[in-house]
């Protein structure tokens, strides 16, 4: 089973690459796998949609137990999962944020 978005999607890929090198006669319908394909690039999508949603909770300043409820766990579980991705977008933040803030200031110069 692939643990991460990017196994999936390759294990995805590797699975069409074998029908595709099958014989004709070993698949009949290639219509499962492109639904399958599609079913792992919806939940790739669903899944930065979460982390997403999950970043501007917590930069809304929700608690880890209010996040966990929408995700159906548990506070600690979902601190366990998204915090190192939190963290790291808010340190990339105030760099961002100090870069803005000193364009707006020449700009106003």
């Amino acid at each position: 089973m692939p643990r991460s978005l990017q196994d999936a999607l390759d294990h995805a890929d590797e699975l069409s690459a074998v029908f595709e090198d099958a014989e004709s006669g070993e698949f009949h319908d290639a219509a499962p796998l492109r639904v399958l394909r599609a079913a792992v690039i919806a939940r790739a999508d669903a899944e930065r949609a979460v982390d997403t949603a999950v970043l501007d909770a917590r930069g809304a300043g929700l608690s880890w137990a209010a996040i966990a409820a929408m995700l159906g766990t548990s506070g600690e579980a979902a601190r366990q999962r998204y915090s190192s991705r939190v963290a790291s977008a808010t340190t990339v933040a105030p760099a961002t944020l100090a870069s803005s803030t000193a364009k707006k200031q020449r700009n106003r110069s």
